[in-house]
């Protein structure tokens, strides 16, 4: 069904947010330790807003390195200098690190100034100029829009952008409608876009938590799903058992059509990641 992404090699991956306290971090080293057995390609780590968690997001990245699992900080540019950004990207460098996740982001509150850069685009730019082809540069991409895209073709031109910017490849938001991938890839291809476009998988924990993210972000849920959840009520152990049969359907669903591996948003968490991987029997 998508044989544009067919001839992509398939990568799975994972996502966590950087900790902010002792406990925190000994949770990520635990979910890091039951993930790590699946020998994913990378764990990805997210960047707060305006870089308010660059110093965690670094050290997350290090113990992920240090554990022997490459690793891919995410870097957004709202907000950020020139200057700052030098700085960030000299650091990683330093590292060892040769994997990105470039956002343009989101403004700490109470922040007014979007800083040198507008969008992602620019970032990614910014990125090859200062540093070449060192980084692999992941972008993000919206089958169902970006929540402030005023229209589809607008989303789509944004997401151009970025690819003739020097994007790699593309991990997209979460969706639970797999038409709206099927169609995004193809007017990808139809725009003579040629990277993997990953598509973003969010495991369902609780509903009241999801929705508030949905609404943030611009993800739909589709009104069954919503309806079943919503009549579960506070039957935490149901609304999980129909999460991941949800869930493990759309994966099922799009790895079949070709898409290019799966990119689990893990909430700093491993089970529900743990028992989808394994219903699908995957291997990296």
């Amino acid at each position: 069904m998508l044989p544009s992404q067919q001839r992509h090699s398939r990568v799975f991956s994972f996502e966590f947010f950087p900790p902010k306290t002792p406990e925190g971090a000994e949770r990520l080293k635990e979910t890091r330790r039951q993930l790590a057995p699946l020998h994913p390609a990378f764990f990805s780590v997210t960047y707060g807003a305006g870089g308010t968690t660059r110093d965690n997001t670094l050290q997350a990245v290090l113990d992920i390195q240090q554990a022997g699992i490459p690793a891919a900080p995410h870097l957004s540019c709202i907000g950020a200098t020139r200057d700052s950004l030098i700085e960030v990207l000299a650091q990683y460098r330093s590292h060892g690190i040769r994997h990105l996740v470039a956002l343009r982001g989101d403004l700490p509150s109470g922040t007014l100034g979007a800083g040198e850069f507008r969008y992602a685009s620019d970032l990614v730019s910014f990125i090859r100029e200062q540093t070449g082809q060192h980084f692999f540069i992941e972008v993000a991409a919206y089958p169902e829009t970006h929540p402030q895209a005023r229209s589809a073709q607008e989303n789509l031109l944004h997401f151009k952008q970025k690819v003739a910017a020097g994007a790699d490849s593309a991990i997209t938001q979460y969706f639970y409608n797999a038409d709206a991938y099927y169609q995004f890839v193809e007017d990808c291809d139809a725009a003579g876009i040629d990277i993997p476009i990953v598509p973003g998988i969010m495991p369902i924990a609780n509903f009241s938590q999801l929705s508030r993210f949905s609404e943030a972000c611009g993800a739909e849920i589709p009104r069954w799903i919503r309806m079943k959840m919503q009549g579960y009520g506070d039957d935490l152990a149901s609304i999980k058992a129909f999460g991941l049969d949800v869930v493990t359907q759309l994966c099922d669903q799009l790895l079949q059509a070709g898409a290019p591996g799966l990119h689990f948003y893990t909430m700093n968490t491993a089970t529900l990641s743990s028992i989808i991987w394994e219903r699908l029997q995957l291997s990296a």
